[in-house]
């Protein structure tokens, strides 16, 4: 994923970014058999998002913290600790650790933080377990959700499948993105059921965008088959559209994921930050960040890596 692992000073906590992850556009092409959807989506990661540490333990324990911990699962439930369970399933053993996660990011927003999290969580484990395991990382990953594959590869991507075909992107340009949240959840198995059968071509590109206008240019061709039906569920995502649309030099403003959280592109630092600012004072209880489109690292993602090491 997005953001890499380390260790501290002397031996402290190895830390992990766990970056938001944004669907600059999100169509459906089809519904399997299984009932699960197929997606065409290009997937990107802003600079803004959950913090993780692991140091050593007596056992595995996951503490939580940050302004929206309230609002997660209990630690049965986290993806964290089931990506713990899952890899000490897979592996016959897991290195006991406490994970420490500062939650940053608005939880069932449509920001993939959950997913994020459970990456970043794969990621510093993985590290504990030191070279020579024989997982297969990209399978694992898919067993914790859709979301997870690409968050553990976490550079720009078309998803297809239900989320386990991941693609690099071609190469983006420079550009700000602000992410908002209108103060509610959203379900995403809720927001599906109002699908109602909507399926959109493929239309992915192999050209580079040479400029943010340029990349909301081909945006705008593009859409989100998914915010129809949230906008409908949650109509404060309208309000929450249009005041992203109205700042200056917003390039596009569209839902990300299955909502509620929406983002708006623009070219200029300033332009976003202002944004940012303008949306949280015209609604207090409104969260909102500007952050940079990453680009992800030019070498292998860190399993390959892992895999590679043994």
């Amino acid at each position: 994923m997005a953001g890499s692992a380390s260790a501290g000073a002397e031996g402290g906590p190895a830390l992990r970014y766990a970056w938001a992850k944004v669907n600059l556009y999100l169509h459906v092409t089809g519904r399997r058999d299984d009932g699960f959807h197929e997606l065409d989506s290009l997937i990107v990661f802003a600079g803004v998002g959950d913090r993780l540490s692991a140091e050593p333990a007596e056992r595995f324990a996951l503490s939580l913290a940050g302004p929206f911990a309230g609002g997660l699962e209990p630690e049965a439930e986290n993806l964290v600790a089931r990506a713990a369970g899952l890899l000490a399933d897979a592996e016959g053993r897991l290195p006991p650790t406490h994970i420490r996660l500062e939650k940053h990011l608005p939880v069932a927003a449509g920001l993939g933080g959950g997913s994020a999290d459970a990456a970043a969580a794969l990621a510093l484990l993985g590290a504990r377990l030191g070279p020579g395991s024989a997982l297969d990382w990209p399978v694992l990953a898919a067993r914790l959700g859709a979301d997870v594959p690409v968050c553990c590869y976490g550079r720009p991507a078309f998803v297809g499948g239900i989320g386990e075909i991941v693609e690099r992107a071609p190469p983006l340009p420079a550009a700000w993105l602000v992410l908002a949240n209108p103060g509610i959840a959203l379900s995403t198995a809720d927001v599906f059921r109002r699908l109602e059968g909507r399926r959109s071509p493929p239309m992915r590109w192999d050209a580079p965008a040479g400029s943010a206008l340029e990349l909301a240019d081909r945006l705008l061709q593009r859409g989100n088959d998914l915010e129809g039906p949230a906008r409908a569920l949650q109509p404060a995502i309208d309000g929450l559209l249009d005041a992203i649309a109205a700042t200056e030099g917003c390039l596009l403003a569209r839902m990300s994921g299955s909502g509620a959280s929406c983002f708006g592109l623009y070219a200029e630092r300033a332009e976003a930050q202002a944004a940012a600012e303008a949306l949280r004072a015209a609604e207090p209880a409104r969260w909102a960040a500007a952050a940079p489109l990453l680009h992800g690292p030019l070498e292998r993602s860190w399993w390959e890596t892992a895999a590679a090491a043994g």
